[in-house]
């Protein structure tokens, strides 16, 4: 099995998002079910802190992404510490992390998938699951590209 480069992986995600408005339902959809599968890990009753099952869980998503671009890790990194504050006040609020993690999860997939009728092209992950993973920075990569960031 042949490993792919962060720019790969990339370049190939952008294959099927090349219509300008599936690109900014991605834009908005992929950081919010990211947002909302953090926000289910969360939900989990944890044995040591609130959110002990997200955190442990981005540890390894931060060690996956760094595989492939350290730059794009600590972008990651960074959003998902901003994704655990969000859902600690949440859950401070008194609100259902779940429940709020749901309503989220499945409009976000709405949009996403109607993003792609709108593109004529299926989700990338129904060719590779690990698709899943580089939605999120493949958003990263294009703003990193924005403000000239090598990644």
């Amino acid at each position: 099995m042949t490993t792919r480069s962060m720019d790969e992986w990339l370049d190939a995600y952008g294959e099927s998002h090349q219509n300008p408005t599936n690109k900014k339902v991605h834009f908005a959809c992929v950081p919010v079910i990211f947002f909302s599968i953090v926000g289910f890990l969360w939900a989990i009753p944890a044995p040591f802190f609130a959110g002990f099952w997200a955190f442990l869980t981005l540890v390894g998503v931060t060690l996956y992404y760094a595989r492939l671009s350290r730059p794009i890790a600590l972008g990651m990194l960074v959003f998902s510490l901003a994704c655990l504050f969000v859902l600690s006040l949440i859950a401070a609020s008194g609100a259902s992390v779940f429940w709020v993690s749901l309503v989220l999860f499945v409009v976000a997939w709405i949009g996403q998938f109607w993003g792609h009728k709108v593109e004529g092209k299926k989700p990338s992950f129904f060719e590779d699951i690990q698709y899943l993973m580089i939605g999120p920075a493949w958003i990263m990569g294009f703003l990193y590209r924005k403000w000239g960031i090598k990644y």
